[in-house]
Formats: C-alpha cells, structure tokens, sequence
C-alpha cells in the first residue's frame, strides 16, 4: 500500500503514536452523540492513510528555514538577526567537538566562559568590565537581583514598557527583590522627580529604552548625563538598559534615536544591559558591560551561573564581535546592519530581478510589480524610524491575498510576506540576493 511506503523507515515509536491518536479520534466520533461518521472513513485504507499523515507531520523537523519578506528586519518571531558567516563558521569549527570553553590553554588551567567575550566586549564599548548572560531580559534581573534586592529603584513612569509575550518590566522588579518607584508622569518626567525620590533605601537610579514606542507632543524627559550628576551627589549608581542596544553609529542611514553602548558609558551610567541579537546583529543573549566594581558585584551572584550562555552562544557572540573591530566591514558582514544600510536603489534592483524571474515563468494566474514602500527595524528598536524600500506587489487571478499568504507561507521554504490593500507585498529589503531565484520558484509554481 502506498501508506506502507510512507511510513517505510519510520521509529515505531513515532508510528505506534501515530496510529494510537487516529484510532482514538476514530473511537471519539463512533461514541460521540453526534451523527456517525461514514463507513468510507473507518475503512483500514482511509485510517492508513490518516497514520500517514501524522506521520508526516511529526517527522517533519519543527525549526525551519523561513524567507522573511515582511521587511521587518529584527522579526522577533522569525528568530530576528541572522547571524554573519563568521559566526555560522565559529559554530562549526568550535562546536562539533570539544573546545576551551572553561579552559586556558596557555597555563593548563581552568578559566570562564567570560574570558572569551569580556576583552573584546571592553574594547568596543570602553567599559572597566563585561559579562554575558542568555538575553537581556536575564540581564536585568540580574543586575536589579545582584545591586539592588531589598532596596529601592528609581524608575520614572513614561519608561515602565511591557513588550512583546507580555514581559514587564515591574514584573522583573517585583521578581528581582527590588521595589520599584515610579517618578514623574506618563508623559513628563523632571530631575527634580528624581530628587525628591532619594532616600536612604535607593539603590539604584534606572533610565530604561521605550522599546516599541515613543513619547511625542507634550512631553519632557531627564537625559543620562544629568541622572549621572545627580546619581555622584547622592553615591547612588546609574543603569541604563538600552533594550536593543548598537555597537555602531546607525545615523549615517538616516535612523535616529538610538545611542551606542559607548556613548551611554561615556555619558556616566555605571552600568548599560542591552541585546545580543538585534541592532548588534548576534546570537541572542544579554550583554552587561560597565564599571569594573559594579560587573564584578554582579558576577558574583548565584543567580548568574543560571543565566550563564553555552559554548554555542560564545562562539557565535565572539565571531559576531569581531566583526565590530572593523565598523565599515561590520556593516556588510553583519547582515541586520546591511539589510538597515542598503540604499533603496540596491533594493530596487533585486525587486527587479525577482519580477523578470517570475514574468519568465510564465505563470498565468500571477500578476506583479514594484512598487516602494517603507521597511521597520524591529526587535523594539526604532520604533518610529521608517527605511525605503521596494517591494514586489504580487496578485492570484484565483486566490485573494490572505489565500495567497497562506499558500506561501505553507511552501518549503516558507515564505513571510506581508497583505496590504488586499496585496500580497515581498519587501526585497529582507531578502538575499541567494534567495530571489528560491522565491520566484515558489510564486511562479502557485497554480
């Protein structure tokens, strides 16, 4: 039977599951008080080929390449920064086998995961000190866990975020030890705010990134510069968590209102907690980088051996890294600063070559054209920032836009584009260059 075949080669635990499942939804509708299902569909070839099914779909592996045509350049859904070559060629050499990972080769002795990324971390900041943990989130807690358990942070309102999977940063607070307390208003916070909150229980002052919003109109805000004066006047120590975070400049193409982790330290905050995996475009982890005292302090606690990244994750953030050693080449090696830096006319073309790719097919039922549009950086980084783009404007003489995503996002590779106005857009900005010829194979084979 064609069903034997398909389940040819296939663990008998997984088949045993799979046949145990369709049996009891067999069993479930003959008890069930509704109508009985018909005699076709309890036939030993229709339940075959239901095993089959299952089959397929529990051998299929779950993590899987996607094209991501939304032109969101840090999805957080879709994994956000894919990382360099050079961090893909790290994982490889390093992680196939057995590595130094807790080991110093020089003197014979055991070392840290931190002494891999600490120096390199350091020297492209100017921080006294540097640590990784598995996401920012962790960073957080760990630094608001390690400084501040028992004791106060001052936090002004218009900077309390919850961002996606509803994480919020008074839950972190309340989960640290740290009591939180809110200055200011929503929309306008004074230093004096700050000022009148000192008392003898602060620990800490906290200047944390809006993330995926921001605060216009009628508002006021308290820059780091004057928290770090008032911090020094009362010996109170400054955190800035920057959320995203950027190693580089991204001015020079247009996107404003991020600051470099440099620029936060060189602006007195005594400790800047900030992303691994999106403006600097790495694995995904939590960098805590700042005063020697304060990172040391920080290290220290129990709480950061259950936070600590794998062998994995250093590789990659180390390839990742040093990249930044030469900032132009990091803006082509790494590929979330390309995609950010990529003139629209370099877009353009690509949109081109995917248009002439599919008008070459011959597909009758599709139609396209370029047309421009705007990309978004994501990750909860430049949350206002528009980039130009060009995108391919796709339509099916026989399915509507929401059928036409849905048949692209069940191909292999699943395409991501985005519907507007009833039009299936690909945005070119987040698609490589090896990834046209792949993406006009899947809409030109949509009959």
């Amino acid at each position: 039977m064609e069903s034997d075949a398909e389940t040819a080669g296939v663990p008998r635990q997984v088949l045993l599951e799979a046949t145990r499942r369709v049996l009891d939804e067999a069993r479930r509708a003959i008890l069930s008080s509704g109508p009985l299902p018909e005699a076709s569909g309890l036939e030993p070839g229709t339940l075959a080929r239901q095993v089959a099914r299952e089959v397929e779909g529990a051998m299929r592996i779950s993590l899987r390449k996607v094209i991501n045509a939304t032109g969101v350049v840090l999805h957080t859904n879709i994994g956000r920064s894919p990382l360099p070559a050079s961090a893909m060629c790290a994982l490889e050499r390093t992680c196939g086998g057995y590595c130094n990972l807790e080991y110093r080769l020089d003197d014979g002795v055991r070392g840290t995961r931190q002494e891999h990324l600490e120096p390199l971390l350091c020297a492209l900041t100017g921080a006294g000190g540097a640590m990784v943990v598995n996401n920012n989130a962790a960073a957080v807690l760990l630094v608001l866990r390690a400084l501040a358990r028992g004791r106060e942070v001052i936090v002004s309102r218009g900077q309390l975020i919850e961002i996606g999977g509803s994480f919020r940063l008074p839950d972190i607070m309340q989960e640290s030890g740290a009591t939180l307390v809110e200055v200011g208003t929503t929309n306008r916070t004074r230093i004096s705010d700050y000022r009148n909150a000192i008392g003898p229980d602060t620990a800490l002052i906290m200047k944390i990134h809006q993330s995926n919003f921001r605060i216009v109109g009628y508002s006021e805000d308290v820059s780091l510069r004057e928290l770090v004066k008032l911090g020094k006047e009362h010996f109170i120590p400054v955190v800035e968590d920057l959320g995203s975070g950027s190693l580089v400049d991204l001015s020079p193409s247009g996107l404003t209102g991020e600051h470099t982790a440099r620029q936060s330290l060189d602006g007195g905050a005594d400790l800047v907690t900030f992303s691994g995996d999106k403006l600097l475009g790495g694995p995904q982890a939590g960098l805590i980088v700042g005063s020697r005292e304060y990172v040391d302090a920080v290290g220290k606690h129990p709480l950061a051996r259950a936070l600590r990244v794998g062998k994995m994750t250093v590789a990659a953030l180390e390839a990742t890294l040093r990249e930044y050693l030469y900032p132009e080449g990091a803006r082509e090696a790494v590929p979330a600063l390309r995609m950010l830096f990529e003139p629209e006319e370099s877009v353009r073309r690509r949109a081109r070559r995917l248009k002439r790719r599919i008008d070459r097919a011959g597909a009758a039922n599709i139609s396209c054209r370029v047309i421009n549009e705007a990309s978004r950086a994501g990750g909860g980084s430049l949350p206002t920032a528009e980039i130009p783009t060009c995108c391919l404007a796709v339509t099916h003489s026989g399915l509507s836009a929401p059928d036409l995503e849905k048949r692209l996002r069940g191909s292999d590779p699943a395409v991501l584009p985005r519907v507007k106005d009833d039009t299936v857009l690909l945005d070119l900005r987040t698609v490589s260059d090896d990834e046209v010829a792949v993406l006009a194979g899947i809409i030109a084979s949509i009959d």
